[in-house]
């Protein structure tokens, strides 16, 4: 099944940042509120008259984004990001390769160069009076130091509060007060074809703004996500012209609401090319509230493995595809009875869905009222819901429409909140013990089988989901509580322990040993 849904389309995308010109035109017809009727000979083709009545657009000139920039080059700020030299690197004296090898030279024995800090820049939003700014992961990943430059020239140390690599959203903190702020809009009622501003700082140059309109929404960017399921894609596509150093920066409607942040770009080049896209905040407000309340992100889960109608179809259409691939679409196909929404192809081992009643062959089409026009809609409309919240999924089944409530749970399969400091949230993976089936079947007589994975150690350490763990450090491990109890001492210091020594096995019987450090 998953192999299917790779091998979409690649895209040259640059994780991102803007600037750039504001393309607007009207015509004849617009500014003079003209309407046309079609000749006899038009009329003889279609079955109605070709006309434009009451056309009531507002030329492109007669909008105003005077106010809106105004008052969101205030609210955005610069972010310069340090990441110290490695010194043990540079340390040390080196034999001259001349006085090596030809027994001349300055001396037999030279310093290495000190190794020089790495410096990046982004932008960021202030997003409350008292400090605290929304910004890119990738804007702040790595850096030792963070200096903020606000528009009026001021400079602040920040701290980091908190990262989601998932959505690529970070928040940090200055110590300022009365600050200025964007107030936040409503991303969902952003409609394709409005006007929106882009603000920034490309190529270090502060308070830029650019305009354009929304080209799409819901947009995924596969070579961007790199295939990894885990992240959260549903973005704001635009015109708006942005570049490197734009990362972090608002994206505004013309009456000056955030309606997201700056992230990427289309780009063959590294430069601006002509789409640009923005993680709504729908997304992004929530997961920075997550941050400072919590420390990390709640996210919630319905336990559904999903592909989009549309996908669906245009995999059919791609040539040579093998025959199991289409057989197992033409199924799909064959449930499916409206041209939009989110499949539902799989169920993860916990399911608040399949508990719900939805069922494999469904496709959903809505989630409390809210239109579902493809996957990554549904994860922008789940993404904004915490574990515990309770959601109305409505379904297409065979042309039948029915609805279930649903009660959102965490990959943990709790309800209960996560910590940055929580075990399970650290490694990054859900867990259940093996059934008295399962045991039987694999020969053992105790473990816990890895059976979800987000970003976090496991995944890092090169864990897939199926692992069967048994022996951490030293320990059988026979229930995720298990697992979670040995991670909690080393945190806390009631081991000598400074990580984990993983020793298990894979369902086809290949043995496997992991080492992770749980102090970096």
């Amino acid at each position: 099944m998953n192999t299917i849904w790779k091998g979409v389309l690649g895209v040259a995308l640059v994780a991102a940042v803007g600037s750039g010109a504001a393309i607007g035109t009207s015509t004849y017809m617009m500014k003079h509120q003209q309407y046309a009727v079609s000749g006899d000979s038009i009329s003889n083709v279609f079955s109605q008259p070709v006309r434009m009545v009451n056309y009531a657009a507002v030329a492109a000139e007669n909008t105003d984004f005077t106010v809106a920039a105004e008052n969101a080059v205030h609210g955005v700020v610069h972010i310069m990001a340090t990441q110290h030299a490695d010194e043990s690197a540079s340390r040390g004296q080196y034999m001259d390769p001349l006085e090596f090898f030809f027994g001349f030279g300055g001396g037999g024995s030279f310093q290495r160069p000190k190794a020089q800090p790495r410096v990046g820049s982004g932008s960021g939003v202030i997003i409350s009076t008292d400090g605290y700014i929304i910004t890119n992961n990738h804007v702040i990943d790595g850096a030792d130091e963070l200096e903020v430059t606000l528009n009026d020239n001021r400079k602040f140390e920040a701290k980091l509060i908190g990262t989601d690599p998932a959505t690529d959203i970070a928040l940090i903190k200055i110590e300022a007060k009365d600050l200025p702020t964007i107030p936040f809009g409503d991303s969902e009622k952003l409609k394709v074809g409005e006007w929106v501003l882009a603000v920034g700082n490309p190529f270090n140059l502060t308070s830029t703004v650019t305009a354009g309109i929304v080209s799409a929404k819901g947009r995924s960017i596969p070579s961007l996500g790199s295939g990894d399921k885990s992240k959260i894609e549903s973005f704001i596509q635009t015109d708006a012209a942005v570049n490197p150093g734009n990362s972090g920066g608002a994206l505004v409607n013309t009456k000056g609401e955030l309606i997201g942040i700056n992230t990427a770009i289309y780009s063959e080049t590294g430069n601006y090319a002509g789409y640009s896209f923005a993680v709504p905040i729908s997304i992004a407000g929530k997961v920075a509230s997550d941050l400072k309340q919590y420390g990390t992100v709640q996210r919630a889960v319905l336990g559904v493995e999903i592909i989009g109608v549309g996908d669906i179809m245009d995999r059919l259409s791609v040539p040579n595809l093998p025959d199991e691939y289409k057989e197992e679409l033409k199924g799909m196909k064959e449930n499916i009875k409206v041209s939009e929404g989110a499949y539902v192809a799989e169920f993860a081992d916990r399911s608040v869905a399949k508990e719900a009643g939805i069922e494999i062959g469904d496709v959903i089409i809505s989630v409390n009222g809210v239109k579902v026009k493809s996957a990554n809609a549904l994860q922008e409309q789940i993404g904004k819901y915490r574990p515990g919240d309770k959601v109305t999924v409505k379904v297409n089944r065979k042309g039948t429409e029915k609805s279930f409530e649903v009660q959102l749970k965490n990959a943990q399969g709790s309800t209960k909140v996560i910590t940055p400091d929580d075990g399970t949230e650290m490694l990054g993976g859900a867990f259940k013990a093996l059934t008295d089936k399962e045991k039987r079947e694999y020969g053992v007589s105790y473990g816990i089988e890895v059976t979800g994975l987000t970003n976090g150690k496991l995944k890092d350490a090169g864990i897939k989901k199926g692992f069967i763990i048994m022996i951490v450090n030293n320990q059988r491990v026979k229930t995720p509580e298990d697992l979670e109890k040995i991670v909690d001492d080393i945190l806390h210091g009631r081991t000598e322990d400074q990580g984990l020594f993983i020793k298990g096995f894979y369902p086809n019987g290949r043995t496997k040993y992991y080492a992770i450090d749980l102090a970096e």
